[in-house]
Parts: C-alpha cells; sequence; structure tokens
C-alpha cells in the first residue's frame, strides 16, 4: 500500500470519527430541551433525533451540499492542500471536540474543524492559501448567529406569551408539549442539514487530493457513512452536554423548549442554504438563554452561559494552535 492510499484511509476514518464525535456533541443539542422539559424520555428524542438528523444530512448532501463544498474548498485554497494537511486539521478538531464533551461542554464542532483545517493549512503553505472571502462569512456567522438564536427565542417567548396570555398553563403546556416535539425534529433536521455535512466535505476533499481532480464529486458511499457516523454518535448521546443545556442554563418547559428550538432551526436553516457553517450549539444555547431571560434574569444561570461562551471564543485559537503543531509534525514525516 503506497503513502497516499494510507493517508486516504486515515482521512476516512478521521472524518467518521469526526461525526461521531459531531453526533456526541453538537447532534445532541437538537433534543436537550425536550429532554429537559421532560415531554419525551432520553430513548425516543435520541430514535427521533437521529431519523431527522439522518434525512437533513441526506437531504442537505443531495440538494447543492453547499456546507460540504465550504468545508471542502472554500476554507483553505484546494491546490495549497495536502492529504497530511487534511488529517492534521480532522484530527485537531476530534481532540478538541472529545475533550469539551467529556466535560460537558457544548461547543461548536463546525468551527473547531474550519479552525483546525485553517491551522493546518498555514503550516502547510501560509496564510497565503487561507479563502478570506469564505472564512470572513463564518466569522461572521460567529458573531450573528448566538445574536440571532439570543433574540430570536426571546422574540418567540415574548409572542407566545402574548398570544396565549388568557389561556391556563396546562392548556399551553399541553399544547407546546406536542409543539416541541416537531421543534426538535426540526432542529435536528437543520443540524443534519448543516453540520452533517462536515464528514462529507472531509471525504470527498481527501478523495480530489487523492485522485487529482479539480472537480468535487460526491459518491453516494460518502453521503451514506458519513450520515451514519454523526447517527451513531447521536445515538450513544452525548449526555453531559445535554444536562447542560436541557437543565443547567434555566428551567425549561414545553413552551420555552418550543420556542428556542423554533428559533434556533430557523438560524441553522438559513445558514445552510447559504453555505455557511453554523454552529448548532450556540444557535439553541444562545436561544435557551434568551428564552429564559424572558422570565427574569435571575432565571439564567449565567454563571453556567459564561463558561459557555469561553469555550466558545477559545474554540477558534485552540484548534488553529492544535491543527498547525499537527500540521508542522506531519509535514516533517511527509
Amino acid at each position: 500500500m503506497d503513502d497516499s492510499l494510507f493517508l486516504l484511509i486515515v482521512i476516512i476514518i478521521a472524518a467518521l470519527g469526526f461525526g461521531f464525535s459531531n453526533g456526541l456533541n453538537d447532534a445532541a443539542n437538537a433534543i436537550a430541551t425536550v429532554i429537559g422539559s421532560r415531554v419525551l424520555s432520553p430513548r425516543n428524542a435520541v430514535i427521533m433525533a437521529v431519523f431527522f438528523n439522518l434525512a437533513g444530512t441526506l437531504s442537505g448532501a443531495l440538494f447543492g451540499a453547499y456546507v460540504a463544498k465550504t468545508i471542502g474548498k472554500g476554507i483553505i485554497m484546494p491546490e495549497a492542500l495536502t492529504l497530511y494537511t487534511v488529517v492534521a486539521g480532522v484530527i485537531a478538531a476530534i481532540i478538541w471536540v472529545l475533550a469539551a464533551t467529556y466535560y460537558g461542554m457544548p461547543l461548536s464542532v463546525s468551527h473547531s474543524l474550519v479552525a483546525g483545517l485553517l491551522g493546518a493549512g498555514i503550516a502547510t503553505a501560509g496564510t497565503g492559501a487561507i479563502v478570506w472571502g469564505t472564512f470572513s462569512k463564518v466569522l461572521l456567522a460567529v458573531l450573528f448567529a448566538p445574536l440571532l438564536g439570543f433574540f430570536g427565542g426571546f422574540g418567540f417567548m415574548v409572542i407566545i406569551m402574548w398570544v396565549f396570555r388568557r389561556s391556563a398553563p396546562d392548556r399551553v403546556n399541553s399544547i407546546f408539549s406536542k409543539v416541541q416535539i416537531a421543534a426538535a425534529a426540526f432542529v435536528a433536521y437543520a443540524h443534519g442539514k448543516n453540520d452533517g455535512q462536515m464528514p462529507i466535505g472531509i471525504i470527498a476533499l481527501g478523495l480530489m487530493i487523492y485522485y487529482s481532480k479539480d472537480q468535487f464529486d460526491i459518491p453516494l458511499w460518502v453521503i451514506l457513512a458519513s450520515a451514519a457516523s454523526v447517527a451513531l454518535g447521536l445515538s450513544f448521546g452525548g449526555w453531559r452536554v445535554i444536562r447542560t443545556v436541557g437543565t443547567r442554563i434555566t428551567t425549561l418547559r414545553p413552551v420555552h423548549g418550543s420556542a428556542a428550538e423554533l428559533a434556533a432551526a430557523a438560524v441553522i436553516e438559513a445558514a445552510s442554504n447559504f453555505g455557511i457553517p453554523v454552529s448548532t450549539t450556540q444557535c439553541i444555547s444562545s436561544s435557551v438563554i434568551g428564552v429564559g431571560a424572558t422570565k427574569r434574569l435571575s432565571a439564567v444561570r449565567w454563571g453556567v452561559a459564561r463558561n459557555i461562551v469561553t469555550t466558545w471564543v477559545i474554540t477558534f485559537p485552540i484548534c488553529i494552535s492544535l491543527g498547525w503543531l499537527l500540521g508542522k509534525g506531519l509535514g516533517l514525516i511527509g
């Protein structure tokens, strides 16, 4: 077996491992609020999320694959990439995602991958290889997605409170117990359409480099394997992350969970259609904070929120550094 084929196999395995870690951390956010409000049991919530995440991944890949293409050839110029670069970037992201998941901290899996590839690309080809136009869109999403999530959750909740202001609490809970299930399914679908495209983009990029192609092709087996890896991670459940988002930020009832998930899903869906990798974690966590703030500011556990935001902030420098170190180290081997 030649070195290039070996590296391609490593990339495929690493991409599927990244998909698994994505399911553990990011995809778990799709069901955090529905479990936190006790609308669904953890088992039923996972089954629902796996199904709709698969549907979203297949839909996103078959109808444009915009996010996969952004990951594959929109962060670092393809001609500047090597198989070693891709391996370094993916492994950097996996290390950070698994570490954050272990400590129960929701983070942006998509931004971890972008930063890892960025660091590895700089180590290999310098800053001139960065596709600044696309990268600037990702940076804007880092800023605006949490703001849109927060104000979306706050706004949805205010509207719901006004519409149902004369309704009995039991009736409101009964209605939104059903709405929240649909909203959680929407988040799972939106996650698959956005974050679920990450392993697809990685494998397709590896195939493009290995076969020295200019065209970014996505075989069906890549889509199916990637979707399965995310679903597998989700089925194991990142329970520490679920507890953080679903119970530790604020106390959630079905009406709160519905507002948070509808706001988050709307932001993720919009970003997917523009091919922008956006964080499911940032969207749903900030939406939960926004919903909690409508009750009273003290209803939000700001210490937990601060820790989550800190994790988001340090993701880029940590993953860029890890990607750079691994890129340099593997570059010496290569």
